[in-house]
């Protein structure tokens, strides 16, 4: 009995040397554990543009279907990452303003890549005779890009030439 009084002592004695051979880990390369910033990786920008031109090359083969779903890889890719990058910017703002900057810039180019899947993604239905599914991707890419911008100008273009719309944009 007295030898298990005596058990907690000796731990305690013992349990205290200090480890003379710790292994501590070492990172020789930082880089090599960011595995989301190399460009191969699946949720990043140049992915999303690596949808887009594996789509261009079906198109250019005549495979409507495969190209179709290069494109809605594309567009579905980039509206995850628009929607990381904009909680990522609300969820900084007031705490770090260098991270909501970045966020932002970011986003921005989602959206520019975003608008283009929808514009090729919605020449495929309009090839395919399906204009009642290019005419919400035409309007989100309005939304997303403004009327002003490049893309928001045709993408109205587009609407009006389909019969969606009759005023002509003179922006």
């Amino acid at each position: 009995m007295k030898f298990l009084k005596l058990l907690p002592i000796l731990f305690i004695f013992f349990g205290n040397v200090p480890y003379k051979n710790e292994v501590h880990a070492e990172i020789k390369n930082p880089e090599d554990f960011r595995v989301l910033s190399n460009e191969s990786k699946k949720l990043s920008i140049s992915n999303v543009d690596f949808f887009i031109k594996k789509g261009d090359e079906y198109l250019k083969n005549g495979d409507f279907d495969k190209a179709k779903d290069s494109y809605l890889d594309a567009r579905k890719l980039a509206k995850q990452l628009a929607s990381f990058y904009s909680d990522l910017n609300s969820s900084f703002k007031g705490v770090d303003a260098r991270i909501p900057k970045e966020m932002q810039m970011k986003g921005k180019q989602t959206l520019q890549i975003l608008a283009e899947s929808n514009g090729r993604l919605a020449s495929i239905y309009i090839k395919t005779k399906k204009p009642e599914v290019a005419v919400p991707l035409l309007v989100e890419t309005i939304r997303i890009m403004s009327p002003n911008s490049p893309e928001g100008k045709e993408a109205y273009g587009r609407l009006l030439q389909l019969g969606f719309v009759e005023t002509k944009y003179k922006g």
